[in-house]
Formats: C-alpha cells, structure tokens, sequence
C-alpha cells in the first residue's frame, strides 16, 4: 500500500507489513491525526491513498478510521451497539451487521461483554471495545492517538503487545501516534520521528535508536550523552574527534569522509558506557574518562550511574544489575572515583 501524506510537504510511505507507527512529540499529535482523517486539510502537499487523491474527500467518504485516546465510547448504548454503529450509519443490511459485530467481538475477546455497557468495563476492557469498532468497518488505514494513553503503566505495557497482535490478525495498516518512546519501540514495525511537522527520521525501531540522523532524534529516542566535538583526524577506516569535557579523545571505527575540523556531535548511549573501580590495563589514549559518582538510581534489573568529570561534565553509565556480582566486586558508592569507557563501535557522529 502505498501512503502520502502532507501537512507542510509531501512524504511517501511503502508499507511492507501491517503497521507504520509515528512517534512524535506531544503537540504533533493532533495535526498529524486531523490532517489524515481529514478534519483540516493539510497545508501544502495532497494525501494519496492507494493511488487515489483523497486529501479533498470528507472524513466520512475515506476508508480510514481513528480510535481516540479517551475512547469516545457511547455511555448510552451496549458493546455491541457501539461496535455497530458506524456499519448502520453505512447502512449495512441487519444481518450483516450482526455477523461483523460477532466478528469483531470475537477477534477482541469480548463476546460475553455484549450486552454491557461502557461504565460496566474495566479501562483495558473499553480500549478492546473502541479497538473492535474503529475495525469493523474495516478500513484500510487505521489511526491510533495514543490508544493506550488512559491506561495505567502496567495495563499499558500488558496491551501493546496484545494490540499488536489484534491488528496482525486484521491485517490492517495503522498508524499510531504517540510520545511514549518504550511503546513506539515495542509496537513499532517503523518509527517516524516528527518534530516543527516535518520528518526527522524514518526507519525500523533499531535502526532510529542505533543509528540517528540528528541530535533531535539522538535525544528523543532514548537517553544519550551528547558530547560537543571537533574533528582531528579522518581517515578510512577510523576517525578522531575531540570532544569538550572529554581529557580524552574519542575515536570511532569508520571514517567520516568530511572536512577536516569538521563541528559535530558525538552521541553515546549509557549502556555503550562500561563502568570500571580501578582503570584497566587496556585503556590508551582514546576512549576513555575517569570521574566521581555524583548519582545513583536504582531501576531493578539495571543502574544508572551519574559520572561527574573532572570539568564538572556529568556522564550517564547503564550498568546492568548481575555485572558486579559476576565479577565479585562491591559496586561503587557516592563520591568514590571510577573510570569510563567505550568500545569504538559505539560512538554516533552527528553532524550540524
């Protein structure tokens, strides 16, 4: 299915598989969701949908739905009613209506539910509810603003994978918006990172997190620490930057092929950050930071560390949970002196 959308220029989709999902900062969301569904009509650009111009069409002539964050569940009629009601607006034959009704009740899990109304269901049991009816008509795009918004975190993280398997079945393409970085990661086929309405990056989960074209997206996806550089040295296979805050100069294994003395930014994600007591052997001239526990947080199966440099710089470290128990080594405390470092492989140049 081929998509294309505008709000301020044109962009162009190729779906391979059943879901795009966007994440984008929080006040994207409603020009995003209002220039699809059509309530506003974009700026520049037109909307194509399987090689038809929709971009003029009425909300109601489009072969897209929407299911809200707040649900919009009608509180005075039954389950099945809601499902229902956009097929009797279509005004689908009766007999229709309550195969397609039984369908996606089934497809939900909520058969026995039929009968109840909203304020009867749980908030996990209204998302199936609004899920099944904004699929009922079957449309061939599916638009979700933030649907597990309304959900506690525990809920939330219970249902992503359950939706996503729902819409597997269904077959149907959907685009979700949302902020909630851990859930674009974990739904996600494709991430589209938005920001000012134009796209930032486009790319599979793991590709946006390991590889970002920008600061922005270093920085929306994710924790990082972001280091002001310089390049000294570029070659074929490796380059060198110096960076501020860092005594050290770090070096990546790839050359850059730009100007030399080239600005940029070096990104590298706490977890690329190893954590040391004592300076190992290995360490030479590039790569590596000694600091001063500044901060700990303790988050179950991992640790943050906050590492304060000898310039006042703080850097983050992710230290998994087992890492100093395997090692037989009491992990270090507030204040106490240790040592950073980083593979190569790691460092992301970003250029201005």
């Amino acid at each position: 299915m081929t998509i294309t959308l505008s709000i301020t220029s044109t962009w162009t989709f190729i779906n391979t598989k059943f879901s795009l999902f966007w994440a984008v900062p929080a006040a994207e969301n409603p020009r995003c969701c209002v220039c699809w569904r059509v309530w506003k009509v974009p700026i520049r650009g037109k909307i194509i949908l399987d090689g038809q111009d929709i971009t003029k069409l009425a909300p109601y002539d489009r072969p897209i739905n929407m299911m809200f964050q707040s649900y919009a569940l009608f509180p005075h009629m039954t389950v099945e009613q809601n499902i229902a009601f956009g097929l009797k607006q279509d005004k689908m034959p009766k007999g229709e209506i309550a195969a397609r009704v039984e369908e996606m009740l089934r497809l939900v899990q909520m058969t026995k539910f039929a009968k109840r109304k909203p304020h009867q269901l749980s908030g996990g049991q209204q998302q199936r509810i609004a899920l099944a009816r904004s699929l009922a008509k079957r449309p061939k795009i599916l638009l979700l603003d933030e649907p597990l918004g309304a959900l506690d975190k525990k809920l939330r993280q219970q249902t992503q994978l359950e939706l996503v398997n729902t819409l597997e079945q269904v077959g149907v393409t959907c685009i979700m918006v949302t902020h909630d970085q851990e859930e674009a990661m974990t739904m996600a086929t494709r991430i589209a990172i938005m920001s000012d309405g134009q796209l930032q990056q486009v790319g599979t989960p793991s590709d946006v997190y390991d590889y970002p074209n920008s600061r922005f997206t270093a920085e929306f996806i994710g924790e990082t620490n972001i280091f002001d550089g310089v390049v000294i040295e570029d070659h074929a296979d490796y380059a060198v930057i110096e960076c501020e805050g860092l005594e050290n100069h770090v070096r990546i294994d790839h050359g850059l092929g730009g100007p030399s003395e080239q600005d940029l930014w070096v990104s590298i994600r706490p977890e690329d950050i190893d954590l040391y007591k004592e300076k190992p052997e290995y360490l030479g001239d590039y790569n590596w930071a000694k600091g001063t526990v500044k901060e700990i947080a303790y988050l179950g199966s991992f640790a943050i560390y906050h590492i304060k440099l000898a310039n006042g710089r703080v850097v983050k470290s992710q230290v998994p949970a087992p890492y100093w128990y395997v090692r037989n080594i009491t992990p270090p405390t507030w204040d106490e002196t240790v040592y950073i470092s980083w593979p190569e492989n790691q460092p992301t140049p970003l250029f201005r």
